[in-house]
């Protein structure tokens, strides 16, 4: 095959996208000059890479293959510009984070320390669920990861940041607020407001219940924590969420927390990345910032 560089950045940006507009707007190019350089890549590989539906782009099975062999080229090129970076003394770099959802709300506080002291260091934060933090482990799409329980079928270096208590919050008008002791079996009586698949913090929920021998008898799905958060104030259920999410509306007595048997579920915080991955000194100087620090910068709101 003949092909280029160029070929392959712009290849990599409309999969990415599924999008030439998008890809374009990211590259700074015209949407011509995308798609012709998208073309003459498909007439190097003899094959179709995209097709179009209406107005929808998919990869086809070849495109597929082509963008798992293209972020393989690009993040190994991209780790040689990082190794002679790092020979000729030079403090910057491309650090690609990618994190859950509900670490989101103390990530970024983190990234501001370590901005200031690294301002060379260009950062990309990808704030999504777990099974999207799957993906970007197993196609190596991410330098660092930052989620809850490391997955068991992946090879994988993983070190506890801190803890992680998943707490049942109520509004403080709830019969419950305000009673000890609760019996974790009383909240089968409740509806319960809870994440989307493929979110951690419901996997983790519904294994604690399971263990428990109990089941949830109502539950209403919802796409974020913030969104269970108002839901809960609104008083339509109860939520089961990371302490870390709630320090606001604790600090304002919109919500409490409920005293329950058997609860919090204690869980912890990882920084992962894969293993034998060689990680840059950008990645490897905030891992080791998360790791010595993050326990002196941020701090749990009290139980």
């Amino acid at each position: 095959m003949n092909l280029t560089l160029r070929q392959l950045r712009i290849f990599e940006s409309v999969a990415r996208h599924l999008s030439f507009t998008r890809a374009a707007q990211e590259l700074h190019l015209t949407q011509p000059a995308v798609s012709m350089q998208v073309k003459q890549l498909e007439e190097s590989v003899g094959l179709p890479l995209f097709e179009q539906i209406g107005k929808k782009v998919f990869l086809t099975d070849a495109g597929k293959e082509m963008q798992r062999y293209c972020r393989g080229i690009l993040a190994t090129l991209d780790e040689a510009g990082q190794v002679f970076d790092e020979m000729r003394g030079l403090e910057r770099g491309h650090l690609r984070i990618a994190v859950a959802s509900t670490a989101n709300y103390f990530v970024p506080q983190l990234l501001a320390t370590f901005c200031r002291r690294h301002p060379g260091v260009k950062v990309s934060l990808d704030v999504t669920n777990r099974e999207r933090l799957l993906e970007a482990l197993n196609d190596n799409s991410a330098d660092l990861v930052i989620m809850g329980r490391p997955p068991d079928t992946m090879e994988l270096v993983a070190e506890e940041i801190m803890d992680n208590p998943l707490v049942v919050i109520a509004p403080p008008s709830h019969p419950l607020a305000g009673q000890s002791d609760i019996p974790l079996q009383r909240l089968q009586e409740e509806t319960f407001l809870i994440r989307e698949q493929g979110s951690g913090t419901r996997s983790a929920t519904e294994r604690f219940f399971v263990e428990h021998g109990l089941s949830l008898s109502a539950t209403m799905e919802m796409s974020s924590s913030e969104s269970i958060k108002q839901g809960v104030e609104a008083g339509l259920g109860l939520g089961l969420l990371s302490l870390h999410t709630l320090e606001m509306e604790l600090a304002l007595k919109r919500l409490v927390i409920l005293d329950v048997r058997e609860l919090p579920i204690l869980r912890k915080w990882y920084i992962m990345y894969r293993a034998g991955k060689r990680l840059s000194a950008a990645a490897k100087s905030f891992r080791d910032f998360v790791l010595e620090e993050s326990g002196e910068i941020l701090e749990l709101p009290t139980l």
